[in-house]
């Protein structure tokens, strides 16, 4: 029977292939530093945007990662209220959403601050207001006190993935974990976020959340390691893309003697991949704000603003004038007259390939 890592002598004392990991690693703190660098060029409003985007984003997927849907609408008013960020359409959110946006800003707005057992109390009472995790009534606000299996499969036939150490292990298991985050030990922040999250989710505090609770000390943990709360980047983002490679790692890493170059590989990997495409969208928010700035005189109506907002996000598919009326609610004539008016500026033009239908284009 294969072991766990928690069951050999060496644990908690984890090892890694330093060469295999440096190269990345260093790729990930090239671009967390020229990210940084852009954002400081954005002006106050755009900033505040893109941080609004990075937390709904962060916290609306933690929980689909664990199945697990919020409603995008209370999440952002609910950041943005605790935020102090003003906008129009903002809605009430539950006390379930309050919940998790107050876990994860507290996280990532007070990244300075230690970790102790008290604010990891606070975090897991935030997440389950009701006591209840569904229709279970869970210890809510305190290590568990039962033994703790991840199972699937029907009843009579369920398949073990990983079955965490006995409830008497859990406190003076956190107490070496909180004792060892809290120091200044000589690793890069980063290392330590995947360290944290992977050594977290092996001694499976709580009764339920801890995969939220473990993604939330990351974000802490990167968030010191940018030494700025403002988020722009979002690894739960990542992780809910790549989530059957996330659980195969740690479930393959939790079998380790105490190795962990491979999650440690996956997980530096993964925050770069969500790094790539933060700075594609930084360059597209860059370029909106670049055309509004070259365009601040020119007269458009409604409409035109609204469909030229679009296509600055990225408009899906071909763009040709009946898309135009129906998006714009308005007459195919109007819509066209629309678009001429665009080109005549200059700031549309007809798609070279041909077809049925002509295709309209920002001009670059």
């Amino acid at each position: 029977m294969a072991k766990y890592i928690y069951q050999y002598d060496n644990w908690p004392h984890f090892i890694w292939k330093e060469q295999e990991i440096q190269v990345i690693l260093g790729k990930v703190r090239h671009l967390q530093g020229k990210l940084l660098g852009q954002m400081r060029t954005l002006g106050f409003s755009l900033k505040e945007e893109t941080i609004l985007k990075t937390l709904t984003l962060n916290v609306l997927k933690s929980s689909e990662i664990e199945g697990e849907e919020l409603n995008y609408e209370q999440v952002r008013s609910s950041i943005a209220r605790r935020l102090g960020i003003e906008y129009a359409g903002m809605v009430l959110s539950d006390r379930n959403v309050d919940g998790v946006v107050e876990m994860m800003l507290d996280a990532t707005q007070n990244y300075d601050q230690p970790l102790d057992e008290d604010r990891l109390f606070g975090w897991h009472s935030a997440l389950f207001p009701t006591g209840r995790s569904g229709m279970h009534k869970i210890d809510v606000g305190c290590y568990r006190n039962g033994e703790m299996q991840v199972v699937s499969g029907a009843m009579g036939k369920e398949k073990v993935h990983f079955q965490a150490p006995p409830a008497s292990q859990v406190k003076p298991e956190m107490v070496s974990f909180l004792q060892w985050l809290n120091s200044d030990v000589p690793i890069d922040l980063v290392l330590k976020s995947a360290i944290a999250h992977f050594w977290f989710v092996i001694i499976h505090p709580f009764d339920d959340g801890n995969g939220r609770i473990a993604r939330a000390i990351s974000d802490l943990l990167l968030a010191r390691s940018d030494d700025t709360s403002q988020r722009f980047y979002s690894l739960s983002g990542q992780i809910m893309l790549e989530r059957k490679a996330y659980y195969e790692l740690l479930q393959k890493t939790q079998f380790s003697d105490g190795d962990i170059t491979e999650w440690l590989d996956w997980f530096l990997n993964c925050l770069y991949r969500s790094l790539l495409s933060t700075e594609d969208t930084l360059q597209k928010v860059l370029h909106k704000a670049d055309f509004w700035d070259k365009h601040h005189e020119t007269a458009f109506n409604a409409r035109q603003r609204l469909m030229l907002n679009k296509l600055l996000d990225g408009f899906e598919g071909k763009l040709n004038s009946s898309k135009w009326a129906k998006i714009a609610k308005c007459s195919a004539d109007t819509a066209l007259r629309d678009i001429q008016d665009l080109i005549n500026k200059g700031i549309l033009r007809k798609e070279d390939a041909g077809g049925r239908s002509t295709n309209y284009e920002l001009v670059p």
